[in-house]
């Protein structure tokens, strides 16, 4: 039985089987054979008298006979005692192939009757001649082709390391991702519960209507919760469900408007990030001034990347008492671990008084 992920498989020994006869003859190990063959052929065909077929055949049969010697080793026996080293019985048993496999030609293609290749001159020079650098050679090309195995063993292994470490850093990165949402998440629903709360209990006619927006906030804000990015349209859905409701905790001192061109509501947006800004402009902008202000929200595309700015007319960055809150931190780390250097965020001053809040992340279906 194998397992993979958990799953058990059950594997055959038939299919165990096919999988070494696969090794056993792979195509490049075949393609490097018949080159060695080839080779020496080439080398030997000018000293050979019995008929170049009997010297292709020969040489082919010899060098796929210490192929067939180097793989079953390979794979049989399936456990050696702890102090036979497989690679070392490999190349004994590719040398000792060459003259066994050479000797039992030689002897089968002694015609009957005749004396033993042995006692003949020309027919003993032959053997010689495949099985002297054949014993010379082969055991170094074995040796050549366990290197190569080691070092593709070796690189398997490496890109295998790498790929499990950087499953593992993907998987920090989501975990790390879903706690930052899971502070993020809870602080705005409070703070909303926090002022409908004050709404009902000071018996506020509003507090029906408000309700009703606090109802479309959470449909708004319920997809988000599992952190993965969505739409931008769902993005800015959410943002006007919230100012909208704090729209009608403070309709006299909170005005807004949202500039965003339909075409791209489908791309990719990490949830809660304008409403992150939003809703530092309320407590921080807009909720400390006395006269109340404007939330000016900007998104275009630009250069294949998105663009947003949020913009209010409140105090400024110097004049709320509690400052930015965690909020903007939190939001800065959750763009580092999404986009990295891709995305940035700017805080800065808006004349003649407020905030100018400026998000720019790679624009993605």
């Amino acid at each position: 039985m194998a397992k993979d992920q958990g799953i058990e498989v059950a594997t055959t020994p038939v299919e165990i089987d096919r999988d070494h006869f696969a090794k056993l003859l792979g195509r490049g190990r075949l393609l490097f054979t018949a080159l060695v063959a080839t080779l020496f052929i080439a080398l030997f065909s000018f000293g050979w008298e019995s008929g170049p077929i009997a010297l292709i055949w020969r040489a082919f049969v010899i060098a796929f006979g210490a192929m067939l010697a180097y793989g079953a080793l390979e794979q049989w026996p399936k456990r050696l005692p702890s102090w036979a080293a497989r690679w070392v019985l490999q190349v004994i048993a590719v040398a000792l192939s060459i003259p066994l496999i050479t000797f039992a030609i030689y002897v089968l293609t002694t015609p009957a009757g005749s004396p033993p290749f042995w006692q003949e001159s020309d027919r003993l020079e032959g053997f010689f001649m495949f099985v002297a650098p054949g014993m010379l050679f082969a055991p170094w090309f074995a040796l050549g082709a366990l290197v190569r195995k080691k070092d593709a063993i070796a690189r398997h292994q490496a890109l295998a390391f790498e790929l499990q470490r950087s499953e593992l850093e993907r998987q920090a990165l989501d975990a790390r991702m879903r706690l930052l949402q899971a502070q993020v998440t809870p602080h705005f629903l409070f703070n909303t519960l926090a002022n409908i709360r004050e709404l009902v209990a000071s018996g506020s006619e509003h507090a029906p209507a408000v309700l009703e927006n606090l109802i479309h906030y959470l449909r708004a804000a319920i997809p988000s919760l599992n952190g993965k990015p969505h739409a931008l349209g769902d993005e800015l859905a959410l943002v006007r469900a919230y100012l909208e409701l704090m729209q009608m905790r403070i309709p006299d001192r909170l005005q807004y408007a949202i500039n965003a061109p339909s075409r791209i509501d489908q791309f990719a947006c990490p949830p809660m990030m304008l409403l992150t800004l939003v809703e530092n402009a309320v407590r921080h902008g807009i909720d400390p001034a006395e006269e109340g202000g404007t939330i000016e929200i900007n998104v275009r595309l630009d250069a294949g990347q998105l663009c947003a700015t949020v913009i209010d007319s409140g105090v400024g960055l110097g004049g709320s008492e509690s400052g930015s809150g965690t909020g903007i931190a939190g939001l800065r780390e959750r763009l580092m671990l999404l986009y990295g250097d891709q995305a940035q965020l700017r805080i800065s001053e808006h004349a003649p008084h407020g905030v100018n809040a400026c998000v720019n992340w790679p624009a993605q279906p």
